[in-house]
Parts: C-alpha cells; sequence; structure tokens
C-alpha cells in the first residue's frame, strides 16, 4: 500500500518473524528491574502470560489487507456513500506501550465496486493490532482502501482515549484525540466531506 514518509512495514509486506518464546525472559528480568520478585507465586505466570498477550495485541503484523478483504469485492453501480459508523478499536501506543482506545468511522465513495461491510472493521483492526500512533494508523486505514477499491474517495476519523495521557503525563482522564484523513473527493468536494462528517457524527452540523 502507499505511505507516507517513514512507516512500520507496508500491509503486504511479510513482518521479520516473532518468537513469543523470547519474550517471557525479558519480562522476568523486567519485574526484577521494578523492584519485585518475579518468582513470587503471583508473577510464576506473568512472563508468559505477558508474551501470550503481547503475541494477540499485535497480531496485525501477521496479516496483509489482501488476506483480510480476500474475494469479499463486488461489481456494483451504486454510486452513493458508504459509511460504517463507530468501529471498535484497541491499539498500543508505540511511545509507551499503553494501550489506546476508541472507536473508528469510516467512508467510501464507490466507483464501480464495493467491498463486503464486515471487511472494513477487519481493516480497522488489521492496522490497530500494531504499535501504533492516531495519526498514522488513521492514515493507513484510509490508504488501504483506497488501494484496493480505487474508490472517488475516502473519510476516516478516529476517535480515541490514551492511556499515556490519563495514567501518566498529564493524567487526564476526559481529554480525547480526534483524528482524520481525507482522500479522493472526500478531500476535494466540501459538500462531501460535511455530508460524511455529518452522517459520521450522527446527524449533527459539521461545518
Amino acid at each position: 500500500m502507499s505511505t507516507r514518509k517513514t512507516r512500520p512495514p507496508r500491509a503486504g509486506s511479510q513482518p521479520a518473524p516473532r518468537s513469543s518464546d523470547q519474550i517471557p525472559p525479558l519480562i522476568h528480568a523486567l519485574l526484577g528491574h521494578l523492584g519485585e520478585d518475579p518468582a513470587r507465586p503471583g508473577l510464576r505466570g506473568t512472563p508468559v502470560r505477558v508474551a501470550e498477550a503481547f503475541r494477540w495485541l499485535t497480531r496485525g503484523y501477521g496479516q496483509r489487507v489482501e488476506d483480510v478483504v480476500g474475494g469479499a469485492m463486488f461489481d456494483e453501480a451504486h454510486d452513493g456513500m458508504v459509511l460504517v459508523r463507530d468501529i471498535e478499536l484497541y491499539s498500543l501506543c508505540e511511545h509507551h506501550l499503553l494501550p489506546f482506545y476508541g472507536k473508528a468511522h469510516v467512508a467510501y465513495l464507490p466507483d464501480g465496486r464495493i467491498v463486503g461491510l464486515s471487511k472494513i472493521p477487519r481493516l480497522v483492526d488489521l492496522f490497530a493490532r500494531r504499535l501504533q500512533v492516531q495519526e498514522r494508523l488513521t492514515d493507513q486505514i484510509a490508504d488501504a482502501l483506497m488501494e484496493v477499491l480505487d474508490p472517488q474517495g475516502v473519510g476516516v476519523v478516529i476517535e480515541a482515549n490514551h492511556l499515556c495521557m490519563m495514567m501518566r503525563g498529564v493524567e487526564k482522564q476526559h481529554s480525547k484525540a480526534v483524528t482524520s484523513a481525507l482522500r479522493g473527493r472526500f478531500r476535494d468536494d466540501a459538500r462531501t466531506r460535511n455530508e460524511f462528517l455529518r452522517l459520521a457524527y450522527g446527524g449533527t452540523a459539521a461545518d
């Protein structure tokens, strides 16, 4: 897929092999450095559990856009906007390895082809299940849809809460980050852009 600036491996590339067997000793050592006793009963299984959890939380590295979308693209003359709202997402901030979570609104304007609706949330998960920053995640979803569908345009908005701001640093529990990525007509046509934002926010005005 197309990218801007320096990004992690492209969606279609094969990531380097990862072995969760190498993670437990590192977690064991980390617990000791934090002042804990890794041998005490409550922590004996923690290194293995953490390895399994991180393997699951970053499983997007082992997936490709082509595999997620598969053959679920169909020729269709529909020329109106297709929007999937309130897609739940969970990811890990690459700066502190703390979670951020929220929802994505993803829309596109078909140009002779549509994609199965369930594939859009799967596409969001593919990129969310990697170490991320919200800005790049938003761009990656938009760029992937542009590549696989070649539509008239794509719009993506993500709203997320970041535990790196909630649990540490400024400790602001009610702050939310909002990012957007607009491609094609969503970027160039104000009416299309405003329609997307109104629908994404439940019909409220988006000026």
